[in-house]
């Protein structure tokens, strides 16, 4: 059978320059020890000895000694007579009776292992020595029978160590803390035996392909031991001499069907009984190569394996595609131990294939992302980019309303600052990279669940990972949790539960605490993503790295954890970084000094978490956040320590974190050396960008926030803050004034403040009527410039292609058109964003300016033009912004707070003109005034507020308390706000009477 050959793309960097993959070399035939006279010899001796053992020891003790236990029930007299040397004889007997009983039974359970020639033996308790020399013994007697040849080392190693540069088959032969001498030796004796035992796996192979066959090497997958996995990481490791060479491996036995029916599809998803072709220059005992006859093998294994060498390329004579069809589905190692050994991360099975028009296929099918000057890191992280960009948009909305109610200083903050350099380069990057339906969908399936589980008052599982796949949500439970509820679907085994994109969609808003807060993104493993939950892992993960790789790693959890959309309250404790990261979420956020603070906030928090869910009666905080007990929250801890602690602070550390699952508290700690005490999984962060984690199975395109991007986040969030800013600073203008005289009429006249309509433009024809009428909306809201980037993940929010883009682009420039001067009225400033020409003037840009001129304009200085400028502003307020828009478009507009904007200028407007009417106490106008601003902007309190006092200033009094009915049934439950009653109580003392008398 020909060999297969890997192609050079194997590194698992990608990286081909100067680097050629390991040929395959002359394959070495793997010596089968056949059996010789001192076998025969070793073999009788060993039968001697078990007869010796099993036969004569109770015959003797039988004949010499009889019966050493009454015959009767013993009086309290016979406690009270004198120990006699047959008494003492007596007690040796059942001593050795229980030692030969023992040792019948490691006999025993030695024998029928060796006989199936499956699995691992059991354990007999407390039998370390008895069960080594049962094992030796019947291993040497069965070397020369047709079941266990090579099955254990012979009599000549009894009492040696197992070789320590030969690796078992099983990562339980390696020295595993907490076990006694005795027991390794033990387990590295089993190890060894299932060692042999698979390398002699593929005997009596079908002859018709055996010449074929002769120079191919198979590895069977071993089964676990105590808390070590087979991976192929291990594997690649042993046998191939770099763990990077797994993908070698994957490639070779990829989509061949298995015994047990399945396929290999995943790297990290191997099984016990698999068998694995292996690359021609692979080197160890385990290996089997064809033709052997194996005849310590049962004749089933023997089948699987020729049944297994006619699939794949073989099957086909060599002509599949193989390691050759260029193919890199496979990431990760397998079904690894991670420290503490129960928490393991696995990438879930592909339920489909990605759709074509998948957002990530089209982000990448762009290219390249740095000619246009945006940040590669966020535009790769839509999760982070949406909250970042949710977060941004709150703050600004929050300081729309200080400035609005007066706490920034009159009409400070009215217009958020136009950010500028890398500022807006990341902002832009937010825009393009930001995913918020599929953070909506994720909350919406994570709270669902919990209250589905809740309904049938079922535990939330604990979840160690999450994976967002084609759409698709995957969770990794810690262990089988039983049946998921609908719509959720059980995934490739019982410790994944899967949710379809299209059932997600069907959850709608819940009261529901979010049940796993402590998810975050770390990377991506093809077109999968995942999501670690810190709370829940055993212990502590660790991060090694260079500092400025771990840095941007830590930055990227912490800017995600403190933004995300999934989480309802946190604290998130940073050391040693971040402390300019605060402005992101003062209220979840909390930065100290040093790793001394630390452990004393950790140490009292951790006792106060035990009492607290002591007393609550719970096993964790999850049976905190369902449940009949959900309004507890049991909001999680996350500590984010990127200093290196000294080796008592790191002891300290490890003995917190061994119960912090539990508690709700999850640590992720950077390290030099890469060794932690107490790291439940470790991870290293490599220069290029890849996040290693070995033993998890994981090679993950790593999650960034370097630190040019961070320090451009926090400074669009410090700008967004009203009070960051001095006095008059001219970047509080709006961004662009129109001139509002006679001579300004524009060319083309967009109004966007109620229904949508232009003048002054053919309406285009056929279905690109609406993608250019919206992305001309775009342009108008944004008069600084908009990224291409920007304008195209607006239209096409799933992606698209650079042709289909430049299109538009065309087509947008040709129905703007040029001004009479020849100049494109859709331009291209120095840094390659799109911007309209002045001629070009939106109904909202004209209401600005009005605002503008009369407030701090011409206005100012006139109360003729004051007054007229206010009117001519209110009238064009038609309604809310693009009232008539289509369904299902401009959803770019969830980003934007203009819908904040616009509801606080026309009341500001309203406002000015009510003062303006005020003055020269013309009540009725200043009411009309109101009432137009309140059918934009209803629920501003301040417009309430005026027209009480205006319609109080008209002196009818049955009008008043009809104003006040009207805003206590608007009110509904709520109740009037406390400054509204006050008012009413100045205006109208028997208010509460005459609404009461009027029902």
């Amino acid at each position: 059978m020909p060999r297969r050959r890997t192609p050079s793309s194997s590194s698992p960097t990608g990286d081909t320059t100067g680097t050629t993959a390991p040929r395959n070399r002359t394959p070495q035939p793997v010596r089968i020890r056949r059996r010789s006279l001192g076998d025969f010899v070793k073999a009788f001796l060993a039968f001697v000895a078990l007869a010796v053992l099993l036969v004569g020891v109770p015959v003797a003790l039988a004949t010499q000694i009889g019966w050493p236990l009454p015959h009767g029930v013993p009086s309290l007299d016979w406690l009270q007579r004198e120990i006699t040397v047959h008494t003492f004889l007596n007690i040796l007997t059942v001593i050795v009776w229980l030692a030969w009983a023992q040792f019948t039974a490691c006999v025993l359970v030695e024998m029928k292992a060796a006989l199936s020639g499956v699995g691992v033996p059991g354990r007999v308790p407390g039998a370390g020595p008895s069960q080594l020399l049962a094992r030796q013994l019947v291993a040497a007697l069965l070397l020369v029978g047709a079941t266990a040849a090579g099955f254990t080392p012979g009599l000549s190693q009894l009492g040696q160590g197992y070789d320590a540069h030969q690796k078992p088959a099983v990562a339980a032969a390696q020295a595993t803390p907490g076990l006694f001498a005795q027991q390794q030796e033990q387990a590295a004796g089993t190890a060894a035996a299932l060692a042999e035992q698979a390398s002699h796996a593929a005997a009596h192979a079908d002859a018709g392909s055996s010449a074929r066959q002769g120079d191919t090497k198979y590895y069977r997958i071993q089964p676990p031991e105590g808390r070590h996995h087979d991976s192929l990481w291990e594997i690649a490791e042993r046998h191939l001499g770099d763990g990077r060479r797994y993908k070698e491996i994957f490639e070779l036995n990829k989509d061949r069907v298995q015994p047990d029916g399945s396929r290999l599809s995943e790297a990290s998803l191997i099984r016990p009984g698999w068998i694995m072709e292996m690359p021609g220059d692979a080197r160890g005992g385990e290996l089997v190569e064809l033709p052997d006859e194996s005849p310590g093998v049962s004749p089933d294994v023997r089948q699987q394996i020729a049944d297994y060498a006619q699939t794949g390329e073989h099957a086909q004579g060599g002509g599949g595609s193989g390691a050759q069809d260029g193919g890199s589905g496979a990431q990760g190692g397998g079904h690894e131990r991670a420290g503490g050994g129960a928490a393991q991360v696995s990438v879930p099975e592909r339920q489909r294939p990605a759709p074509d028009g998948d957002r990530q296929q089209a982000t990448a099918a762009t290219g390249a992302e740095s000619a246009f000057g945006l940040p590669e890191a966020l535009l790769a992280a839509p999760l982070l980019a949406a909250g970042l960009l949710g977060a941004l948009g709150r703050r600004r909305r929050q300081a729309l309303w200080q400035s609005a109610f007066g706490s920034a200083g009159g009409r400070r903050g009215m217009e958020p600052p136009t950010p500028g350099g890398d500022a807006q380069d990341v902002q832009d990057a937010l825009l393009v990279g930001a995913d918020p339906e599929g953070v909506r969908l994720l909350d919406r399936s994570l709270r669902g669940l919990a209250a589905s589980l809740a309904e049938e008052s079922r535990p939330l599982p604990v979840v160690y990972a999450a994976w967002l796949s084609n759409g698709d949500l995957h969770l990794q439970l810690a262990q089988p949790s039983g049946k998921p509820p609908a719509p959720w679907q059980q995934g490739q085994d019982q410790t994944f539960w899967m949710l379809a994109r299209t059932d997600a969609e069907g959850y709608g808003d819940t009261d529901t605490a979010a049940p796993y807060p402590g998810l975050v993104s770390l990377g991506t493993m093809d077109d999968s993503r995942l999501l670690l939950n810190l709370e829940a892992v055993p212990g502590i993960v660790s991060l090694s790295g260079r500092e400025a790789d771990r840095a941007a790693v830590f930055a990227s959890v912490a800017a995600e954890l403190a933004t995300n959309g999934w989480s309802d309250r946190m604290t998130i404790t940073l050391v040693g970084f971040g402390e300019d990261l605060t402005p992101l979420a003062p209220n979840r956020i909390r930065h100290l000094d040093d790793v001394e603070a630390l452990v004393e906030t950790m140490e009292a928090e951790t006792r106060q978490r035990r009492g607290a869910l002591g007393a609550a009666g719970h096993d964790s905080v999850l049976t905190g956040r369902t449940g009949p007990a959900q309004h507890t929250r049991w909001a999680p801890h996350l500590v984010l320590l990127a200093a290196q602690p000294s080796a008592e602070d790191a002891v300290k550390l490890a003995e917190l974190a061994a119960d912090a699952s539990r508690l709700g508290i999850g640590y992720l700690v950077g390290t030099e050396t890469g060794e932690l005490p107490g790291a439940a999984w470790e991870m290293e962060i490599t220069g290029q960008g890849k996040l290693l984690a070995p033993l998890l199975g994981l090679e993950l395109e790593a999650q960034l926030l370097p630190a040019a991007q961070q320090r451009a986040v926090v400074e669009l969030f410090v700008e967004a803050d009203p009070d960051s800013r001095p006095e008059g600073d001219p970047a509080h203008r709006p961004p662009f004034l129109v001139d509002i005289s006679e001579q300004g009429r524009p060319a083309v006249y967009a109004r966007l403040v109620g229904p949508y309509e232009i003048i002054g433009l053919d309406t285009p024809d056929g279905d690109r009527s609406a993608l250019l009428h919206e992305a001309l909306a775009l342009l108008l809201l944004h008069r600084e410039g908009v990224h291409p980037r920007v304008l195209s993940s607006a239209l096409w929010p799933r992606g698209v292609t650079d042709d289909v883009r430049g299109a538009l682009l065309d087509r947008l420039r040709a129905w703007l058109g040029t001004d009479p001067d020849g100049t494109p009225r859709l331009g291209t400033d120095a840094g390659g964003r799109l911007t309209l020409a002045k001629s070009v003037v939106s109904d909202l840009d004209v209401l600005r300016s009005l605002y503008y001129e009369a407030t701090q304009g011409k206005g100012v200085g006139s109360r003729a033009v004051r007054g007229r400028l206010l009117t001519d502003a209110l009238v064009l307020v038609r309604g809310p912004l693009l009232a008539d828009r289509p369904e299902g478009r401009y959803q770019w507009l969830t980003h934007e707070i203009v819908d904040a904007q616009l509801p606080l200028l026309v009341a500001d407007t309203g406002l000015a003109l009510c003062a303006f009417h005020m003055e020269k106490g013309r009540a009725e106008k200043a009411i009309e005034a109101l009432n137009a601003a309140l059918r934009t902007a209803p629920e501003d309190e301040r417009l309430w507020h005026e027209l009480l006092r205006a319609t109080h200033a008209t002196g009818e009094a049955d009008r008043l308390t009809a104003l006040a009915t009207d805003l206590v049934r608007r009110s509904g439950a709520r109740g009037l706000p406390p400054r509204t009653e006050a008012l009413l109580d100045e205006l109208l003392p028997t208010w509460r009477d005459a609404i009461a008398a009027v029902g």
